[in-house]
């Protein structure tokens, strides 16, 4: 074993980690924006519903396994920490088998779970029918896309946080190639968006094995007995189950947020989702700082660095704040110009600006919510995380009881206490938290 690290922490350590993942999260949503091109191009508006309608599906399905992602980031980290490399295979060959055996059942389950899926969906027959084509093929796709996720928490756990982006990159390019090939030059149409996902997630798992080969310092070789230590083994089921219960309760509450703005009427429902992409947006530089969370307090946490876990801790959370205040001014300023530009509809419009300030006012509570989430992953401390999220629930769902009779006002007030429970409650658990993780640590957190 080798002596744990306990390198000081920076701020370009922070952003070396934040900058290739907010990169990474910027080329996402372009993924949806070709597939939509490319199939409302072929002017068949059931096409363009199923494609939408299967993206959501696939959407909250892929989110509800992220666990394998942030699970693996934080154990990888750890191992980095303490200074114990030999147990990086063992961590990525796990995650493969779990990623496996998730993505196995959903194909074995495809039948029973489009059924459902599509239920509770409630579309038209015509876009139903295209939606179904599109998530009978993409399911495929599942093994391996749940296994990328475990490739990318593998690279950004060792701090690889440019081979995390480079290998994303890799995927989203290669998905709207396909799409646009397959739907506009070959005709394939909804199939063909469906082929190309498959064809990316295949092509960025073979990339992606073939650079941890590379990187890896003992191969994939692990013995059976390390691999399958009991300790370790339920320590990760744990910590994956607890993550993925805390993860079914954000999914409730943004499901339970368009449900209901929908129920406003067409108008509301449009403007919200406008609003959302507001939302998104601020999300994707959070989420690059949750990121350098996990890698930089998981690390510290292997290394039983109290000090260096306090100071990651500091750091991302005022260069969270420092970016929240000025992505909201950034709202603030060109937010009617950008709202008049992604809609034609002047309804929409005037009722999407009424709404602008919640979204002004969102990045700042946003900025504690994903911040501690990063924080809460890297120390594992998933049990806390998935009890305090429950509550979160509970709060927004309360909140929303108490003022349904305003209508959307007040579900947006849920939403925006909603994430100030989310960041609030951890942060007052955090120092109790740190305490207890610490007490015997050489190196104790500063008070």
């Amino acid at each position: 074993m080798h002596a744990p690290i306990h390198p000081k922490i920076s701020t370009r350590q922070v952003f070396a980690i934040a900058g290739p993942a907010m990169v990474a999260n910027l080329t996402t949503p372009l993924i949806g924006i070709v597939s939509t091109t490319a199939i409302g191009r072929l002017d068949d508006a059931a096409q363009l519903g199923g494609v939408a309608m299967a993206s959501v599906i696939f959407d909250c399905l892929f989110w509800l396994f992220a666990f394998l992602r942030m699970s693996t980031l934080a154990f990888t980290a750890q191992a980095q920490g303490a200074g114990e490399p030999q147990e990086y295979a063992a961590i990525l060959v796990r995650g493969f088998i779990v990623a496996g055996l998730i993505g196995a059942a959903l194909i074995a389950l495809q039948l029973p779970l489009a059924a459902i899926t599509f239920q509770l969906m409630g579309g038209s027959e015509g876009v139903t029918r295209a939606a179904k084509t599109y998530f009978m093929i993409r399911i495929w796709s599942a093994p391996l896309a749940l296994a990328n996720y475990v490739i990318l928490g593998w690279l950004v756990g060792q701090a690889r946080a440019n081979l995390a982006l480079a290998l994303q990159i890799v995927i989203n390019l290669i998905n709207m190639i396909a799409t646009v090939l397959l739907v506009q030059a070959y005709g394939a149409g909804i199939a063909g968006a469906a082929i190309a996902a498959v064809l990316a997630e295949t092509a960025g798992f073979v990339v992606g094995i073939v650079v941890a080969w590379r990187i890896s310092q003992t191969g994939f070789a692990v013995p059976a007995a390390t691999l399958f230590d009991r300790t370790k083994l339920m320590r990760m089921l744990a910590v994956n189950r607890d993550i993925m219960v805390r993860t079914a309760a954000l999914i409730v509450v943004f499901l339970f947020f368009t449900a209901k703005g929908a129920r406003e009427g067409d108008v509301t429902l449009a403007a919200n989702s406008v609003l959302n992409n507001f939302l998104l947006v601020s999300a994707f530089f959070l989420d690059g700082l949750a990121n350098a969370a996990q890698q930089l307090c998981g690390r510290a946490f292997g290394a039983r660095d109290g000090r260096g876990f306090a100071d990651s801790t500091r750091l991302v959370l005022l260069w969270g704040i420092g970016f929240a205040l000025v992505v909201s001014v950034l709202f603030a300023l060109f937010g009617p110009a950008l709202i008049k530009l992604m809609t034609t509809s002047d309804d929409v419009r005037r009722y999407a600006r009424d709404f602008l300030p919640f979204v002004v006012m969102a990045p700042l509570p946003g900025v504690f919510a994903f911040g501690f989430d990063g924080i809460y992953v890297g120390a594992t401390w998933a049990r806390e995380m998935r009890n305090l999220m429950l509550a979160s629930l509970a709060i927004f769902l309360a909140t929303w009881w108490a003022l349904s009779a305003y209508g959307n006002t007040g579900l947006w007030i849920a939403l925006i206490g909603f994430y100030v429970a989310r960041g609030g409650l951890q942060g007052l658990r955090y120092p109790a938290m740190l305490r207890k993780t610490f007490a015997t640590s050489p190196a104790s957190p500063r008070p």
